[in-house]
């Protein structure tokens, strides 16, 4: 198999892994910086370059692509499709998880769980908006963050006006929801390959702080997630569409609750904690689905009518 990584960074953990894991299997692996890449877009198909040679023949390509660079490198991955490659997580499943706003919105329209949700526009609606979602604490979520940040925790409705006062004047979008008292600051990641959840970890929050990311501060452990937690997470991720996710959930009185799915999960923390070789099974995956060959260029389906003289 000829595969890509597009990542900005081939020394971030997750990225040599992946390389080290593709290398072990006998696969040609290179990691691509999505910025470098330069796309050409015609009737005639779809060609691409890297710092001025061509590249064409991919059988497969791993997004690991950041939020600062969402909307480019997610042009970069559809250009890839275009010309044929498959890859675990699609482009347009990366920008449904991306935006919280439109991931929440799919998830419960499937009935699966998650924190009540409000979301709203116009500074006049603030206090019914509030009255929708229920007494504080709340939380507050910018729209696209990631890692924990741009997350806030209120504890009086004033100090949850004021955020989105603040938020709105700073033209943010973002979410409000409710705070799960009773998880007292820990969450679950589920990292899904494909069908089934292959590592999970228990993430407690540091002292004085409610958000469990490992970048937090956070400290991860191994679990064992139950069989209804493994079914939301998987489920969560085909919804999106995502063959390659970390599915974080939160333990409530009324069962596993989605918090956020992730389409770029980080491996370090959790093959750490587990001791699961999670690389290699995204490794394995990806050349399940990869065509045999490299694929042809995709071509236009549109074609300019011949002019009869």
């Amino acid at each position: 198999m000829k595969l890509a990584i597009l990542s900005r960074n081939s020394k971030l953990y997750s990225t040599r892994r992946l390389v080290e894991a593709a290398r072990e299997r006998r696969h040609s692996v290179r990691v691509l910086d999505p910025l470098r890449c330069y796309m050409r877009i015609s009737v005639e198909g779809f060609d691409m370059r890297y710092k001025g040679r061509a590249i064409a023949g991919y059988n497969a390509v791993i997004p690991r692509i950041g939020a600062s660079i969402t909307r480019y490198g997610n042009a970069v991955l559809h250009q890839f499709e275009l010309m044929g490659s498959c890859t675990p997580n699609p482009s347009v499943a990366i920008m449904r998880a991306r935006d919280k706003l439109r991931c929440h919105q799919l998830l419960a329209a499937q009935g699966i769980g998650l924190p009540v949700t409000v979301f709203g526009d116009n500074p006049d609606d603030t206090g019914d908006l509030l009255a929708m979602l229920g007494p504080p604490p709340h939380v507050i979520k910018l729209n696209e963050g990631t890692q924990g940040s741009g997350v806030m925790l209120t504890e009086k409705p004033s100090a949850s006006r004021s955020v989105i006062e603040t938020l709105r004047g700073l033209y943010a979008t973002f979410l409000v929801q409710e705070f799960i008292e009773e998880a007292k600051g820990a969450d679950l990641r589920c990292f899904v390959v494909g069908d089934r959840v292959v590592a999970a970890m228990r993430r407690q929050a540091p002292q004085g702080d409610f958000r469990s990311n490992l970048h937090r501060g956070g400290i991860g452990k191994a679990v064992r997630a139950s069989a209804a937690e493994q079914a939301v997470a998987v489920r969560a991720a085909q919804v999106l569409g995502l063959g390659v996710a970390g599915v974080d959930l939160i333990r409530s009185n009324r069962g596993p609750l989605v918090l956020e799915v992730n389409s770029s999960p980080g491996l370090e923390g959790i093959e750490q904690a587990t001791g699961v070789d999670i690389a290699g099974l995204i490794i394995d995956h990806v050349a399940s689905g990869a065509p045999a060959l490299p694929a042809r260029r995709a071509k236009s389906l549109m074609r300019p009518a011949l002019m009869k003289k």
